[in-house]
């Protein structure tokens, strides 16, 4: 008892030096459990241990040896998903346009000792067109939703993508999909009002007092676009998360292979600079 006590208060001052770095770095998004048990958001607004219980559903469907794995993390935020998968011996991208998270990220990997794993670079996902590397794993979870040219994303992502790209974004209730959306007459466009049509509700002001929310797919809507950019769906590790992989057959992939992505990706950016 008395060595417990004892450890405690020489643990004490870095706990609390942490404590105000965490706080000086902050408003934090992820929940980072530090060496020493020390955590950046333990009290999250989303509820729950985030995003670790999200990180709990998927990794039953990862390899436990990811050595020699090349990872991109779109948005990575504080950096939860690039050090669990650098943990598992990935060497990973991480990118995001914000600098507050990126500073946060960089912070924590020296925490965690995992500098030399996880890059950190400031860059949209529209950018990842410029890049002259593909991945093994692209992950992509919060951030479609948040994207003005959402298509153009996934389509560069698929692109990008060797193995796997796990996708989350906001949905719709409901899991209904129609049985058969090939081909409808001009005068037959009451069937797009059927609940398992694909479709997307686009937010012209804001969805949960946030201006940067632009779209809420249905579920049949998200596989529909998956497979338009040419994955397929291998998972689903939970609700709103598809563990997707490419399809080699799928007709949709001649928009990737003939990178018009990256063709439309410069041009989004040359006028977004204008």
């Amino acid at each position: 008892m008395e060595q417990d006590t004892l450890e405690r208060a020489a643990r004490a001052p870095r706990e609390a030096a942490l404590r105000r770095k965490i706080e000086a770095l902050g408003p934090w998004f992820h929940n980072l459990h530090l060496p020493g048990g020390v955590q950046t958001l333990p009290d999250s607004f989303i509820g729950g241990d985030f995003p670790r219980f999200k990180w709990l559903d998927i990794v039953p469907h990862l390899p436990l040896d990811m050595a020699g794995w090349r990872v991109l993390d779109v948005g990575c935020n504080a950096g939860f998903y690039s050090f669990e998968l650098a943990k598992r011996g990935a060497s990973v991208l991480a990118i995001d346009v914000e600098a507050l998270y990126l500073a946060q990220a960089r912070w924590a990997a020296r925490q965690f000792g995992l500098e030399r794993q996880v890059e950190f670079r400031q860059m949209g996902v529209y950018d990842v067109a410029t890049l002259q590397e593909s991945f093994d794993l692209v992950w992509f979870m919060g951030v479609f939703y948040h994207l003005r040219y959402p298509l153009l994303a996934l389509d560069i992502l698929a692109q990008k993508t060797r193995r796997l790209l796990m996708f989350q974004t906001l949905e719709m209730p409901g899991e209904d999909v129609a049985a058969d959306t090939s081909d409808r007459p001009l005068d037959e466009r009451d069937a797009f009002l059927a609940p398992g049509w694909p479709k997307m509700a686009f937010i012209e002001h804001r969805f949960a007092g946030d201006e940067s929310n632009w779209w809420v797919a249905n579920h049949a809507g998200v596989e529909a676009m998956l497979r338009s950019a040419g994955l397929r769906v291998r998972a689903r590790p939970a609700g709103e998360m598809y563990l997707c992989e490419p399809d080699p057959a799928s007709k949709s992939r001649h928009w990737i292979a003939h990178g018009l992505a990256g063709h439309a990706a410069g041009a989004l950016k040359t006028l977004v600079e204008k």
